[in-house]
């Protein structure tokens, strides 16, 4: 992982065989994704069943009544039906998109390393991606004594394998997270922030799963000095892994080519390996992949280059997805396949590749048109749009 500043914002590039799979541009103080406020309901908007919430410092926020049926009033006591000037509690959880306020929630979620405290939510649940009962079960046993009624917990990917002590113990910390930010909530004006996230690039390497991760990389002293206090308090078994470049000769940006990197990152056109290419283009509601066999010159029958062409696609797509951050519906037009075994292994392995995904990336199927569908989590905006680029 590499963190640095271009142009004014930080940076941070997750590279996998010399390959960007994951870049972020922000600037810093930007965003308010995962920040606690108290906000004041300003509107009702009842033909969408949804309040209108403002936070911070006279900021906004869209705040569904269906996702939302029970609010964290700050008013001790305070319960029933959302009113215009009702103080809640609520956490951003999803940035503004284009001309859409920033997300608000009242199940409050505090993320650490191994898991996630949910409020609002009772059960201990796992990663779908830690596949071993009897571990879950160990972990299970152990965590019950800990838990309380009014929050839940996840346990997320990066606890597989860890000490219980260690879990326990940021479980606890969690905890104490949650209480405060409540305790405060009751006494606290409107727009006050109860709870700040971490920076992106702590987040971003806290999110990312520890077993893979080489080498944290950083050319900034500041930021160097930020994530090795972080790391030295929350993530020890990852302290020595940080290092500072100072060469003065060569940029950190120059060694890795992250100007490259970014440019294609944010350019229309994919080549695969193969001679194919990608076509990606966002829109307002979705986006739209198209795959084509452009300079592909080999030698096999139409059937295995149609197949070879797409099976690679399939690859490049799940990664491009991450690296660019896109979301939402994503609509990708393969090369026409005939056969359904064909189009049947084009779907496994796309999800297959998808699975590696840290976000939540869903295959759902392939329609009567030959478009496959894919949906992926909205969270934070996509890099385009961090990068100040138009669609």
């Amino acid at each position: 992982m590499l963190i640095t500043r271009m142009e004014g914002r930080i940076v941070t590039a997750l590279f996998e065989d010399s390959r960007a799979i994951q870049m972020d541009m922000e600037e810093e103080g930007a965003s308010s994704l995962g920040n606690i406020y108290v906000g004041k309901v300003k509107n009702i908007a009842k033909n969408i069943n949804s309040a209108f919430v403002e936070f911070g410092d006279r900021q906004m926020a869209y705040y569904s009544l269906s996702d939302n049926p029970v609010h964290n009033f700050a008013m001790q006591g305070r319960q029933g039906s959302l009113k215009p000037g009702d103080d809640i509690i609520i956490q951003i959880s999803r940035d503004a998109v284009k001309t859409k306020d920033p997300v608000a929630t009242a199940n409050l979620s505090f993320t650490g390393r191994y898991c996630v405290l949910t409020c609002q939510k009772s059960q201990i649940t796992f990663s779908s991606k830690i596949n071993s009962q009897p571990w879950k079960e160990m972990i299970l046993q152990r965590l019950k004594p800990y838990k309380e009624k009014e929050w839940g917990v996840i346990v997320r990917t990066n606890a597989w394998d860890a000490p219980p002590e260690r879990i326990i113990e940021e479980l606890q910390l969690l905890k104490s997270q949650f209480q405060g930010v409540m305790e405060a909530g009751a006494h606290r004006t409107s727009g006050s922030l109860l709870f700040q996230a971490a920076l992106p690039y702590i987040g971003r390497l806290r999110d990312t799963y520890s077993q893979n991760m080489e080498e944290i990389l950083t050319d900034d002293p500041e930021i160097y000095g930020q994530i090795k206090e972080y790391l030295s308090v929350y993530q020890r078994e990852d302290l020595e892994k940080l290092r500072l470049y100072s060469d003065p000769m060569v940029s950190l940006g120059k060694v890795y080519q992250l100007e490259k990197a970014m440019e294609e990152a944010l350019s229309r056109h994919v080549w695969l390996r193969s001679g194919g290419y990608l076509v990606i283009d966002p829109t307002e509601s979705m986006t739209v992949i198209d795959v084509n066999t452009g300079k592909y010159t080999g030698r096999k029958n139409l059937h295995d280059t149609i197949m070879k062409i797409n099976l690679e696609a399939a690859g490049e797509i799940s990664r491009q997805l991450r690296l660019r951050n896109l979301s939402g519906i994503i609509v990708v037009d393969f090369i026409d396949m005939e056969s359904e075994e064909d189009k049947k292994l084009l779907l496994k392995t796309l999800s297959a590749y998808c699975l590696a995904d840290p976000v939540k990336t869903t295959v759902v199927d392939i329609t009567k048109l030959n478009l496959v569908e894919i949906t992926r989590k909205k969270i934070r905006r996509p890099l385009y749009e961090q990068a100040g680029k138009r669609r």
